[in-house]
């Protein structure tokens, strides 16, 4: 890592057969991007921490030190004070890094930005994918803990997958199906049980058993309502066939979109 940011000279160590250049030489006059800073070895930090502050460096093998005038941006997942108190981050390397400070809200506090994250992901794939509305609810509807990396993960997924040009609910990874169908099988049953709240026939509605004929044909409008009328992906919520799901259509005489 030492000799990829600050070059070396030849015969510095094995198998340097040839003076390379490294990054910040190559950076000099310009913007160098220090992606995951709080992952760098604390030996390279006090490197690092004289570029900036001397503007200065010496390639690994040389004893001579090369001028550079850079500008630094870092990035890090890391709390960088709280690896200062564990000991593995320098304070005054912090300290020269934190002069303009930009925190990046997770993007389960930013999910208006994820139908541009989705547009900028599909629109730079090789063949033109189009997300169903469905799907981009559900994928709105879920958290995202690995940020935009996981986004963009689980859209090459659905193109790997995928066998034309619509990306749909069922094309998902399982732990965004699964954040989906939770939700909507407690609502269900919330809005099943509400449903059946008032008394029946002078009893109480505690003590009633409620059909489960009734208790299907609820499920049913609720996942057709759900998806919009999507009869797949409303048989893939409620977990049965396509078939099944017709079948069940004609038999309580409910409409398609309900």
């Amino acid at each position: 890592m030492e000799s990829e940011l600050f070059g070396h000279t030849r015969s510095a160590f094995t198998g340097a057969h040839e003076a390379k250049k490294g990054l910040i030489d190559q950076a000099n006059g310009g913007t160098a991007f220090f992606d995951e800073i709080g992952d760098l070895a604390i030996e390279l930090q006090v490197k690092l921490l004289r570029v900036l502050q001397e503007h200065e460096y010496r390639p690994v093998g040389s004893l001579q030190r090369m001028r550079v005038d850079i500008r630094v941006v870092a990035a890090t997942h890391r709390d960088l004070e709280r690896e200062i108190a564990a000991g593995r981050f320098r304070e005054d390397l912090f300290h020269r890094l934190n002069v303009i400070r930009i925190t990046l809200p997770p993007l389960r506090e930013r999910k208006a930005d994820i139908p541009l994250l989705i547009e900028r992901i599909l629109a730079n794939a090789e063949t033109r994918y189009v997300l169903t509305n469905e799907a981009l609810e559900a994928m709105l509807r879920y958290d995202w803990p690995g940020n935009i990396r996981e986004v963009k993960n689980c859209l090459e997924r659905m193109m790997a997958l995928s066998d034309g040009p619509l990306l749909h609910f069922t094309d998902l990874p399982t732990n965004v199906v699964t954040n989906v169908r939770l939700p909507l099988a407690a609502e269900a049953v919330a809005a099943g049980g509400a449903r059946f709240m008032a008394p029946h026939n002078g009893v109480a509605a505690a003590t009633r058993v409620i059909p489960l004929q009734e208790l299907e044909r609820h499920a049913i409008e609720h996942a057709l309502r759900e998806t919009r009328g999507d009869r797949t992906t409303a048989a893939q919520l409620l977990g049965i066939g396509r078939t099944t799901l017709y079948r069940k259509l004609k038999e309580y005489e409910i409409a398609g979109d309900c």
